[in-house]
């Protein structure tokens, strides 16, 4: 069913527009605001407020002042309200979705699928909150007794991307409120929206005033600038782009902060050719085609090896060609714009190059006139030194490059500096195991084109970053190890 304008219209009445800082909406220092724009059509959807440095600091006050409390808070109670806002996501899945959506122009099936993954975030950690275990033994040589403990790491600055406005909300938000580290979250200035309508469910769930604080604003350098030179803050997590990444590693290593990086990818799909291929290219679909291509685990490389490739590039085309591009609230839309302009910009230029460099185009290749930042679906069939290939695309086009054998997969795999998610297609379950442990990536999918799971560890390795988020290492980023050593009372009197 399509969205309606009044629809629209009354769900954004009820986000809130302010900054969330020590339990409250309030205006920004500066009296200025940002507006938020719905990519689909260019249009403004709402004006939020648009926080700076002084603002940032003055969360981090908050922060810092309930951080004891809050860290001394029984797990059990930290548990249980994170099951509330749970379950408070699932009661509102149609606003998050809609909201998603409208801000950044994802399918609304798309939307409710993210509202899934990202709630169960809320779910996991709940459930991860008191089975956080530490250990007491003795040590080798018995003249000591030692106690391990896992302490909350401190107020933590978040920032999230774009592209997934719930899910890296709830990814980082629920292991620091599982673990007893506050929190200063810095939405993308993109899609602040969900963010801010996430923050209100939060606090609706009972989370303290100071534990999580949202400062909304058009410059991240002015928010994370002076919250890193603080020497209140202990930890910065942050998903983005890879050179960002490098400047907050620069910024953090003044103050010696706790660093969790997710950033770029630019992952193979290896199909081989006892694949069965039919699976392979809905695989495909999956991996490029989720978010409109806009994630760091898309599949940014399709290798194929050669004996299959003409069979499979023909019926990946067909699919590829055979989705409907309209705006999200549509029913039948299948994907949604790119972010902005300037994104759309980069893939077509990415795609122009390719193709003056030698690439085929198998379907798409083309922006789509009219209001909105819509690209199409494109496949391209491109030779092993295209440039398109050593490029985040971070749009819906699918390079294609074919193989000879399983050395020459893992060469070209690996022939990137990122790490983060690699797919496989192939029956063979040795192969599959063989090739997984050469391959460097943090995150490989066998036979599965979406692997992304609360329950599961997600991080890269080389320029993807470093550090886990989900899984039961997730809660281990907002915490630090401490060691008590005592007496071993057996060997003193």
């Amino acid at each position: 069913m399509t969205v309606s304008a009044q629809q629209e219209k009354e769900l954004l009445e009820r986000v809130p527009t302010g900054l969330l800082i020590n339990g409250e909406w309030v205006e920004a220092s500066s009296g200025k605001t940002l507006p938020v724009y719905d990519p689909a059509t260019g249009k403004e959807l709402l004006r939020i407020q648009d926080g700076n440095s002084d603002d940032a600091l003055k969360a981090l006050t908050a922060a810092d002042e309930v951080q004891a409390e809050w860290a001394q808070t029984a797990p059990r109670e930290r548990a249980e309200i994170l099951r509330r806002a749970f379950d408070l996501v699932h009661e509102r899945a149609e606003d998050f979705a809609l909201l998603m959506t409208l801000e950044m122009g994802k399918p609304l099936a798309e939307s409710r699928g993210e509202v899934t993954y990202g709630g169960e975030f809320l779910r996991w950690f709940s459930e991860e909150t008191v089975r956080h275990y530490g250990r007491f033994a003795d040590t080798p040589e018995g003249k000591l007794t030692m106690i391990v403990r896992h302490k909350p790491v401190g107020p933590s600055l978040l920032i999230t991307p774009w592209n997934f406005p719930l899910a890296m909300a709830t990814r980082k938000v629920a292991p620091a409120v599982a673990a007893g580290a506050t929190i200063v979250l810095k939405p993308a200035q993109l899609t602040p929206l969900t963010s801010q309508y996430f923050a209100q469910t939060m606090i609706d769930a009972g989370l303290p005033a100071g534990v999580l604080n949202v400062v909304s604003g058009s410059s991240a350098s002015a928010i994370s600038g002076p919250l890193m030179k603080d020497r209140r803050l202990r930890k910065v997590s942050f998903t983005g782009s890879t050179p960002v990444g490098r400047r907050l590693l620069a910024d953090a290593s003044e103050n010696v902060l706790r660093t969790s990086m997710e950033l770029g990818g630019n992952a193979p799909f290896i199909v081989f050719d006892d694949a069965d291929l039919d699976a392979a290219v809905e695989g495909a679909m999956g991996a490029k085609l989720r978010n409109m291509g806009e994630a760091c685990t898309a599949a940014n490389r399709i290798l194929v090896q050669e004996s299959v490739a003409d069979e499979f590039n023909k019926k990946f085309a067909e699919a590829m060609r055979a989705r409907k591009i309209g705006r999200g609230t549509q029913s039948d839309a299948d994907v949604g714009p790119i972010i902005d302009e300037g994104a759309r910009e980069n893939v077509h230029g990415l795609v122009t190059e390719a193709i003056d460099a030698g690439a085929e185009v198998l379907t798409g290749g083309n922006k789509v006139e009219g209001e909105g930042y819509f690209y199409e679906p494109t496949v391209l069939s491109v030779q092993e030194n295209s440039p398109i290939l050593t490029q985040e695309i971070f749009g819906p086009v699918a390079p294609i490059v074919q193989f000879k054998d399983e050395a020459q997969a893992i060469r070209l795999a690996n022939a990137s500096e990122y790490g983060l998610a690699a797919y496989m297609y192939t029956q063979n379950h040795n192969r599959a195991l063989r090739v997984a442990d050469q391959i460097e990536f943090g995150l490989v999918g066998f036979n599965a084109g979406v692997i992304s799971n609360a329950a599961a560890p997600f991080g890269g390795v080389k320029h993807s970053g470093m550090g886990r988020e989900g899984g039961a290492e997730g809660i281990e980023e907002y915490t630090s190890v401490q060691y008590i050593g005592m007496p071993n009372p057996y060997t003193v009197d």
